[in-house]
């Protein structure tokens, strides 16, 4: 699996006096297995590249390939290509809409017109993928905690077994504990199963902790793709375009300012854990 974003732009309101600049000249390529995460400001234009990446809208300029297919030609199947590139929107739960939990997961599944054995297998495989016990599924999602809602529409797109998951924001209004579970998980699928993951999110530390590749956004450019550790160095950069770093990052680099020789590039707890020792032995 290749995807690649060919000098992608795309306006809003294009030839009105309202007209905005979205993307702007966006390129990059996702390999297959890769955890990415997309970062940057609000209205920076993470959420109108991925909803280029799942097909939903067509650039103005440029092109995105599939496995060598341009996604935007009139004879490229895109029902089967939003299978396997799948996109869970922030608050999925808010899509939750079937009776019971198991009916719901069947849905996408169901419209790639498989037969219902095999609807049902992958609505059960997702469900178990996810963490939900089996006295879940017959319930209504809509008594489900939080989390549990999360993962049941996360599930949903997993039965589709995409090649790609792209999840915007997907941590938003859960409690410290669901937060961490749901990253974790995210990253057990990408691990055991080798689909790539897309991670859009505001936390700096979750990059940190959970990615191997980042892309900053900034009005609309791409202005950083690197690993986690070379993108944080660039700290005031960051600050500038309304960005952080993870804290402590933060703390390292406060504490290096107070005289204390402590390594800068800590980026994870650990890692910043093992700087202080060092310092102490």
């Amino acid at each position: 699996m290749s995807l690649i974003i060919n000098h992608v732009s795309y306006y809003y309101n294009k030839n009105t006096a309202m007209e905005i600049k979205a993307l702007d000249d966006v390129s990059f390529k996702i390999e297959d297995g890769e955890f990415l995460a997309l970062i940057g400001q609000t209205g920076c234009g993470k959420s109108t590249l991925v909803q280029h990446l799942n097909g939903l809208l067509k650039p103005h300029e440029g092109a995105i390939y599939f496995n060598g297919e341009n996604i935007a030609d009139k004879d490229f199947d895109l029902h089967t290509y939003r299978g396997k590139v799948g996109l869970v929107f922030q608050y999925p739960e808010h899509q939750l809409f079937e009776e019971d939990v198991f009916t719901d997961v069947c849905f996408g599944p169901k419209n790639l017109g498989l037969p219902q054995s095999e609807v049902e297998l992958r609505a059960y495989e997702a469900l178990k993928q996810v963490g939900i016990a089996d006295e879940y599924f017959y319930q209504s999602p809509f008594d489900l905690s939080g989390g549990e809602k999360r993962r049941v529409a996360i599930a949903g797109v997993l039965a589709m077994k995409p090649e790609v998951l792209i999840l915007d924001e997907p941590t938003a209004g859960l409690d410290p504990k669901g937060r961490d579970d749901l990253l974790h998980l995210i990253r057990n699928l990408h691990d055991k199963n080798g689909i790539t993951v897309i991670l859009v999110t505001h936390s700096m530390d979750d990059v940190a902790a959970f990615a191997d590749r980042i892309l900053v956004m900034n009005a609309g450019q791409l202005v950083f793709d690197d690993e986690p550790r070379n993108v944080f160095a660039n700290e005031e950069y960051l600050n500038r375009i309304g960005l952080s770093v993870p804290e402590v990052t933060r703390i390292m680099h406060l504490l290096y300012q107070k005289g204390l020789p402590v390594r800068q590039d800590a980026i994870t707890i650990e890692e910043g854990l093992q700087a202080c020792l060092e310092i102490l032995r």
